[in-house]
């Protein structure tokens, strides 16, 4: 039985929306509060998506769209944005555009889908490098190492292959955003660039701000 029960979980909101942060956040210090961490442990995990839609910012968010989640004191806590307190600590700091990984992060799957995810995504940012000209035309970089020990990782990621861990919970909690119902996509959900037609390879460029 796994802490958090796939069968009760419903679409709250898009890919980097206050309410699906906030509701990942919530679900994950659910999880970690039952694993009794030492008080003297310390852990951060930031996802911080760049130049979102316009729409993702209001209700009274803070310049950010992300959601954090941070071990300090002997507490678990978490929530919308990204507090300069969980950038500083060791963990998982994730810096990304928000059309490059928004629409695959709906998508449900195990080891062996991640990796067909990472592949895709591979494949998506060859081919826009080829269609602009340049390399690496938009990755963002935290500058932080990755530090994701057993104590997070297990309870977090537990029943991936079965459906749940934190990415399923995410993924069964998000609503498709509207600028990617049309758009060609892998089995993982990653948009196939090589697929679209002119007009939507325009369309994905400036939804992920990228200057032709």
């Amino acid at each position: 039985m796994y802490v958090i029960d796939m069968s009760t979980l419903t679409e709250l909101g898009e890919f980097g929306s206050r309410e699906w942060g906030q509701a990942c956040a919530d679900a994950s210090v659910k999880i970690l509060e039952l694993e009794n961490l030492p008080d003297d442990f310390v852990w951060a995990f930031t996802e911080h998506y760049t130049h979102p839609p316009e729409r993702l910012m209001g209700n009274g968010r803070s310049e950010k769209a992300g959601y954090y989640i941070m071990v300090k004191d002997g507490k678990v806590t978490g929530g919308d944005g990204i507090p300069d307190e969980a950038l500083e600590l060791p963990g998982f700091h994730i810096r990304a555009r928000w059309a490059a990984i928004c629409n695959q992060s709906g998508a449900l799957y195990g080891a062996e889908g991640g990796a067909k995810r990472r592949e895709g995504e591979v494949a998506l940012r060859k081919a826009i490098e080829k269609h602009v000209g340049r390399e690496n035309p938009y990755g963002e970089s935290t500058g932080i190492e990755i530090f994701w020990p057993k104590e997070i990782g297990g309870p977090l990621m537990a029943g991936s292959e079965e459906g749940n861990g934190l990415h399923n919970i995410a993924a069964t909690m998000q609503k498709q955003s509207p600028e990617f119902v049309d758009l060609p996509v892998t089995e993982m959900l990653v948009p196939d660039f090589d697929a679209m037609t002119d007009d939507q390879k325009a369309m994905f460029l400036k939804l992920l701000h990228v200057e032709v």
